[in-house]
């Protein structure tokens, strides 16, 4: 077996060039067996470029990437992405909205967008299964178009998870949640994390407060290049942190695990006092 194939994705030296411009410049990335990433940085500085480039949705203008063993463009894509598990905003978008919950979370074995055949009655078990984990029970027969922001978000969850992926790429799935719905999402995604087939995981996000603790390590992105890559210590730091977002600022880890950043000095440009309360700080964060 090969280095290449040991690993879960593979970015050598990708650019990524559209009508003149380099929107990815000699991105280098490696994620290993066991690892859940986090894929960090300011709105549009790349995350979902690279996002689809794994997936095969776009292809780089040079470099190479490997996925799950297989290298893009050596292998066919539609069996690659049966391996995949994709949860995004945008999915929720394309999602017909009379499919009720349950018909889009059994909808994952056919990876559709909707239910246009009769699922089997072990379809419809591991569906019912997977609501009550995600707590989506009382929601089944509710038009997907009727359900909550943090709703959809854990029926799609619950839909990548129905086919038990090797990898599970989430694109910003909490950008639009409030804290209920960013802690229940968290909370389902921690229960397929704990999995003994767990899938690995791959979230972007530009708020280090969604990280949660099993994330074991983080891509920090900036304007198209890599700023830096590797354990949560080493890349959730105020340096690193604050050459992404152009910002002073001051990381700290709490004791449940989660991270949390702020700026360094507060409206009237004093710097914050060590010992401000929480909440104070939790007002900017990151």
């Amino acid at each position: 077996m090969t280095e290449e194939v040991e690993k879960i994705v593979v970015l050598d030296e990708v650019v990524l060039k559209r009508g003149g411009t380099t929107l990815l410049k000699n991105v280098n990335w490696r994620v290993e067996p066991g690892q859940h990433w986090a894929l960090l940085g300011p709105n549009g500085a790349g995350k979902t470029l690279i996002l689809r480039l794994v997936n095969g949705y776009i292809w780089p203008t040079d470099g190479r990437i490997t996925v799950l063993g297989r290298r893009l463009g050596e292998y066919d894509l539609r069996l690659l992405r049966r391996r995949i598990g994709w949860v995004s905003e945008a999915l929720a978008d394309l999602m017909p909205g009379h499919t009720n919950l349950k018909e889009v979370i059994v909808s994952g074995y056919l990876a559709s967008l909707g239910l246009y055949a009769a699922p089997t009655p072990e379809m419809v078990e591991k569906a019912e299964y997977l609501a009550e984990q995600f707590g989506l029970s009382e929601a089944l027969t509710r038009p997907f178009a009727h359900l909550s922001s943090g709703e959809r978000q854990r029926a799609l969850l619950a839909r990548a998870s129905l086919a038990e992926p090797e990898l599970l790429i989430l694109d910003e799935p909490m950008s639009n949640l409030d804290m209920g719905g960013r802690e229940f999402f968290l909370r389902a995604l921690r229960r397929i994390a704990a999995e003994p087939k767990a899938p690995t995981i791959i979230l972007t996000t530009h708020n280090i407060q969604e990280i949660a603790p099993f994330m074991t390590h983080a891509i920090v992105i900036k304007g198209g290049t890599v700023v830096k890559a590797g354990s949560k210590e080493e890349t959730l730091t105020a340096d690193c942190l604050g050459q992404a977002f152009d910002l002073d600022l001051v990381v700290e880890k709490t004791s449940s695990g989660r991270f949390i950043a702020y700026m360094a000095n507060d409206e009237n440009g004093e710097k914050f006092d060590d010992e401000e309360n929480l909440e104070k700080r939790e007002n900017t964060f990151i």
